[in-house]
């Protein structure tokens, strides 16, 4: 302020929001105003700030200077000081009371698209859940029919016409699930997926698992074992929803195998959790690409001559799950060599 050694009066227009010191004349400017100076006495003044700047190496402020040339009286000079300083403080005030405004809107702003992105979210999975509840219908129908095809309760099948039943039943089975997975899809944080917690045992889970994932063509090609100890302790999940991320795993581990490779499940005591592991002989994944199996509708192959299909959305799901139960879907892999998905489930607490 003191020390200001411009004679422009004018203050430069802003079209944004001014600082504080934008808003208060320099103190020259000011005393020329007040008529406490010249425009001569300023440039006086000025001139021998310079001065002593050349040939000094003095650096004086501009009150300095014109009390040492004899300009202005000291009253009067810390007179027009204090009045800049009370003029800055206001200045500084409007300023704050601005950005708190500027503030306020600016919160007001984010709140309102949030509140739309939100509603927006909601209509979005209540649009999923409504289709998919609306494809179960002829579905169920369409299963009916091909289940009496199927036993023959309609006539007696050829060969040919036998073969193109399977073929239905597998496109009905693999329709059925792209459902259920959509359906999942619309619980789009771990919060809105609802668990219904109870206690179970994985003995007597896994193995009607296995059973089931060995019927399927895909395992044909692979060797699929378990080890479930029979004194392993109950667990606290859902017992729906971990059935559900298990097969998803087994399945993965088999699609993403190779012809003749392993695939095996296993559930161990760990303290007071149970953990649940599915190792593979398969590709393995690079570490760089471990995160993008999580993304949903990703394959690490999205080539139109990919080898796996499938919609990208069964390992989304599965860690959804995982981590609505409080834990960690962790991956092992080596490209070549294979990979391991293992999570924990808490030991459930003995019957009363």
């Amino acid at each position: 302020m003191a020390g200001s050694d411009s004679l422009n009066v004018h203050k430069p227009r802003m079209t944004g929001p001014l600082a504080p010191e934008i808003l208060v004349p320099r103190l020259g400017d000011s005393l020329v105003e007040k008529g406490l100076l010249t425009n001569d006495d300023l440039k006086s003044a000025l001139a021998y700030q310079k001065k002593l700047r050349a040939e000094e190496g003095k650096r004086i402020l501009l009150g300095e200077a014109l009390i040492q040339l004899g300009l202005i009286e000291r009253t009067k000079l810390d007179a027009a000081i204090t009045e800049q300083i009370a003029q800055l403080q206001e200045a500084l005030s409007q300023s704050n009371l601005l950005l708190e405004q500027r503030v306020q809107e600016r919160t007001a702003e984010l709140q309102e698209a949030l509140d739309k992105l939100t509603e927006l979210n909601r209509l979005k999975n209540d649009f999923i859940s409504n289709v998919s509840h609306e494809l179960r219908t002829p579905l169920a129908h369409m299963v009916g029919y091909i289940d009496l095809l199927s036993d023959e309760a309609l006539g007696s099948l050829s060969d040919e016409q036998r073969s193109a039943v399977n073929v239905l039943k597998k496109s009905y089975h693999r329709l059925s699930s792209l459902i259920d997975n959509l359906l999942f899809m619309s619980f789009d944080t771990v919060e809105s997926l609802h668990l219904e917690s109870a206690r179970f045992q994985l003995q007597q889970l896994i193995p009607p698992l296995i059973a089931q994932t060995r019927a399927k063509p895909a395992a044909a090609s692979v060797t699929l074992t378990h080890e479930i100890p029979e004194n392993l302790p109950a667990v606290q999940a859902d017992h729906t929803k971990i059935e559900w991320a298990i097969g998803q795993l087994l399945d993965n581990a088999i699609k993403f195998n190779q012809k003749g490779g392993r695939v095996h499940l296993s559930a161990t005591l760990d303290g007071r959790r149970v953990l649940i592991s599915v190792a593979d002989t398969g590709v393995g994944i690079p570490s760089e690409k471990v995160a993008d199996i999580f993304e949903p509708f990703h394959q690490l192959d999205g080539s139109s001559t990919r080898r796996a299909g499938g919609a990208g959305i069964g390992l989304t799901l599965t860690k959804r799950i995982v981590e609505a139960h409080g834990t960690k879907l962790v991956v092992e892999s080596l490209p070549g060599k294979g990979s391991r998905f293992s999570f924990s489930l808490p030991v459930a607490q003995s019957p009363a």
